[in-house]
């Protein structure tokens, strides 16, 4: 959970999907000069690029765009691990990451991308290849029945929905049967909700449907949602942590970017 967005973490490895990321990435930062990107370069044995050529052809397309010059580092090491350590010691508030995402509605083996969003404790904003243009004025919360841990999670939405005076709608899908939106948690949750995120929370829904990532993508579709944002458990202090599998197939499945605050 992030107080602040100034420092934000593109891997990238000059592939279809990283340069996806950072002209998404671009296009959040814009000219504001308190946002600085660095791209992270992840030397596995078998690439090399000489650093100073690529700083400079990264500079010279997106220099025009930016008030600050994009920064650089490399490491050696597997992908996960790097990129831990570099979230640590460039104090990373936010990592922006392309994805290919699933090649069929079958396909659930664990990306790159997935792997990072269950093992670092940041914010990670996950952007398909898919993605046609960057977009961010209509954001879906994606909530359970369980209580929001760490409210102040909902800070970092907040900071998202004011940058870009988006609205967010709140959606939790039923996938069993039950009251929904009466218990004391939902009250507790749609208090943190209205404290947090201001006049920028725009209307809650309940959806019943059996399969909740089906149910969430197609209120994404449905209701031209531009970002869905999900508040995992992996790293749960005052339960048990989750497996992270909706996080997992979201990541996979999702045809908009999506934000995981951990």
């Amino acid at each position: 959970m992030m107080s602040k967005i100034s420092t934000i973490l593109i891997p990238f490895n000059f592939s279809n999907t990283s340069e996806k990321a950072l002209d998404y990435a671009v296009e959040f930062v814009g000219k504001d000069p308190n946002l600085q990107i660095i791209l992270a370069y992840v030397l596995d044995g078998n690439n090399s690029v000489k650093k100073e050529e690529v700083l400079k052809a990264v500079g010279d397309k997106y220099g025009a765009s930016l008030k600050r010059p994009i920064e650089w580092v490399s490491t050696k090491g597997t992908l996960t691990e790097s990129l831990l350590s570099i979230t640590e010691k460039q104090h990373i508030d936010l990592i922006i990451m392309g994805t290919f995402g699933a090649f069929d509605d079958d396909d659930s083996k664990p990306t790159n991308t997935s792997k990072l969003v269950a093992e670092v404790n940041r914010p990670v904003l996950v952007v398909p290849y898919t993605t046609q243009e960057f977009k961010m004025k209509n954001i879906a919360l994606v909530l359970g029945k369980e209580e929001i841990e760490d409210t102040k999670a909902l800070d970092t939405l907040l900071r998202v929905a004011r940058r870009f005076n988006a609205q967010v709608h709140v959606l939790t899908i039923q996938n069993k049967p039950g009251i929904y939106g009466y218990s004391e948690i939902d009250e507790k949750n749609e208090n943190a909700i209205q404290y947090y995120l201001e006049n920028f929370y725009a209307d809650r829904m309940f959806i019943e449907n059996p399969d909740v990532v089906e149910g969430i993508l197609k209120y994404a579709v449905d209701k031209n949602i531009d970002a869905i944002t999900i508040l995992p458990r992996n790293h749960s202090k005052n339960s048990m942590p989750s497996k992270g599998l909706l996080t997992h197939e979201l990541t996979l499945h999702s045809k908009v970017p999506v934000l995981a605050i951990n």
